[in-house]
């Protein structure tokens, strides 16, 4: 049996804000803050250490990962950020309230883009400031890789790649994994460890800032999960 252990980032100023956040780089607010210290103060308490740890390119989840691995003591470890584990890009929804979005568009077109798998929001231009081929970052994407707008499936289709050349191996060799990410790049890969379909992964909504843990078989199938409170 393996544990591996998955993580949402701490609470970030546009979640206090109910904004949708998306690819924008927001900062964790002061709850996120103890939040992501809470997480690593569990982990610690449970016994939990960690050979690797792989995060997005965004700083609430690179900060929460490393509030976590200070708290164990484990900031040595190596760390492996990657695009591919950042949130979902929310398009045109990117900065705007969540309330007043459903006010605008009504209730359940909302519902649709936030939750359905397949249901792309509004996109952007090119010219746009939230376009993110004008960040420094991602000047090695290529130009397919830059989304205008992006739904769950999607989300699913880099997370994925990632999982499998990178996660997966570090597991195969007992490596003890912690994963610090978004929460739609974590319903992505949630939904693939434990089959979920299209409806079930809907419903499936994660808290920031606790950790979920995975206890996987050899073969890498759930046994069975559970968060650390």
């Amino acid at each position: 049996m393996q544990k591996l252990v998955l993580l949402r980032h701490g609470e970030s100023l546009w979640n206090k804000e109910n904004r949708f956040t998306g690819w924008t780089d927001v900062d964790l607010s002061e709850e996120g803050f103890k939040q992501a210290k809470r997480a690593g103060e569990l982990l610690k308490e449970q016994g939990y250490n960690f050979d690797i740890g792989f995060t997005s390119v965004l700083k609430r989840a690179i900060k929460t990962l490393h509030i976590v691995l200070e708290e164990l003591d484990h900031l040595w470890i190596p760390v492996q950020k990657s695009w591919r584990l950042n949130e979902r890009f929310y398009g045109a929804l990117q900065g705007l309230n969540k309330d007043e979005t459903i006010a605008k568009y009504g209730p359940e077109l909302v519902q649709k883009w936030r939750r359905d798998p397949h249901e792309l929001p509004p996109a952007i231009t090119k010219n746009d400031d939230r376009y993110p081929g004008k960040d420094l970052r991602y000047k090695d994407l290529t130009e397919r890789e830059l989304p205008l707008t992006e739904n769950l499936s999607e989300t699913m289709d880099r997370v994925l790649p990632f999982w499998n050349e990178f996660i997966v191996p570090a597991m195969r060799k007992n490596q003890k994994v912690i994963v610090c990410a978004h929460g739609n790049s974590l319903r992505a890969l949630i939904q693939y460890i434990d089959h979920l379909t299209d409806e079930e992964v809907t419903k499936l909504d994660l808290p920031t800032g606790v950790p979920l843990i995975y206890e996987l078989d050899e073969g890498l199938n759930r046994i069975k999960h559970y968060y650390l409170v």
